[in-house]
């Protein structure tokens, strides 16, 4: 059983080696064309798009790690499925639960590797690379707005916008601040920053939506007011930060600058299931390993195929349905559906239960 144990090991370390240098590689091949453009097309000073490269790493080493666990347990046993060789391992009496137990371990170290990646590495590296990007020289105010962050520059506003694209916004949610009244809150489908010549000031035309209103009688009561289109005009002195002062993205927080940030923005009744589920997910995503090695042992047995080109198949479809699902789950929790940080382990719970139901069936034949 040791000899056999260990022989596993080997080959799987040598399968996920193999598997990450090809996974990363196909990735940052993707990300070479536009750091390129950054030189070639924007005359951006090559040393700054080298740092911007390494910068990159821990992002795709997120993704790869995990997928590359999973490519590696199934290409091993899909082999050894193949060759009859887990037959003979059965018909010897080898209890197949106690021979992959030193897997499931390994994956649990390789999962809480990935907690130490995605909470402590990564957000400060994609917050490090977020702050080049912005210092290049982007030439219009509304480029230096993030998408997908609590943005809090303008006074007494604090925005979420959900994509911007130049000038054009989409899923805009504006929240005005008062003390001596509640929150006023603003929500509209599409938007549009509009320069003022000569002005400290940029409007916003927000189009398709609702916005509080003060009660003429009672001011600190709001009624809704449904509109088409609706000017608001923001005063943008020193609204626009400086890289070392840009705010960070929930995905550039770790656990405890989240757990701040929501108490903070629950002090003005302002909910945050952006932040609630980017917390989650960081774990969800994390112990993505341990999960793929459950379900590339069980499929790879399952599978019975040998053929290196086949396996790689059934891992990328394992792996596109993982993160559809991830996706559909982040989906849901940005829409406030309660509980929102459980939907984030959705893709987990059920990738495993299909990989212990079907290792399970296997291992009892």
């Amino acid at each position: 059983m040791k000899i056999l144990r260990k022989y596993l090991l080997k080959e799987i370390l040598t399968m996920f080696l193999f598997s990450l240098i090809i996974f990363t590689f196909a990735l940052v091949a993707g990300n070479l064309i536009k750091l390129a453009d950054l030189v070639i097309n924007k005359g951006v000073d090559i040393a700054l798009v080298g740092k911007l490269f390494l910068l990159l790493m821990p992002f795709l080493l997120s993704y790869t790690i995990p997928m590359s666990a999973l490519s590696a347990t199934l290409l091993v046993f899909g082999r050894l499925s193949s060759d009859n060789e887990i037959t003979a391992m059965r018909a010897h009496g080898i209890n197949l639960y106690r021979l992959t137990l030193p897997l499931i371990v390994a994956g649990l170290t390789l999962s809480l590797f990935s907690v130490i990646l995605n909470n402590s590495i990564l957000p400060e590296a994609h917050f490090a690379s977020r702050k080049i990007v912005k210092n290049i020289g982007v030439k219009n105010p509304a480029a230096y707005l993030e998408a997908g962050t609590f943005i809090k520059s303008f006074k007494g506003y604090i925005l979420f916008i959900n994509d911007i694209d130049k000038n054009k916004l989409k899923g805009i949610r504006i929240y005005q601040v008062q003390e001596d009244r509640p929150t006023r809150t603003i929500i509209a489908k599409k938007g549009e920053f509009i320069n003022l010549e000569n002005q400290n000031a940029i409007k916003l035309k927000l189009i398709d939506g609702t916005s509080d209103e003060p009660n003429p009688k009672t001011p600190i009561n709001f009624y809704k007011l449904n509109f088409k289109t609706y000017y608001l005009t923001m005063d943008v002195d020193e609204a626009i930060p400086a890289g070392e002062h840009m705010q960070k993205k929930p995905k550039e927080m770790n656990f405890q600058e989240i757990k701040q940030e929501v108490k903070r923005l629950g002090r003005h009744h302002i909910d945050a299931p952006a932040l609630i589920a980017e917390f989650h997910r960081k774990i969800s995503i994390s112990f993505a390993s341990m999960v793929f090695i459950i379900i590339g042992v069980s499929l790879g047995i399952f599978t019975r195929r040998g053929e290196k080109t086949v396996q790689f198949t059934v891992a990328l479809g394992v792996i596109v349905l993982y993160y559809l699902l991830m996706a559909v789950s982040m989906a849901i929790a940005l829409k406030g559906v309660q509980p929102i940080g459980a939907w984030m382990y959705i893709p987990n719970i059920l990738l495993a239960i299909i990989g212990i139901c079907l290792f399970k069936n296997t291992a009892e034949k």
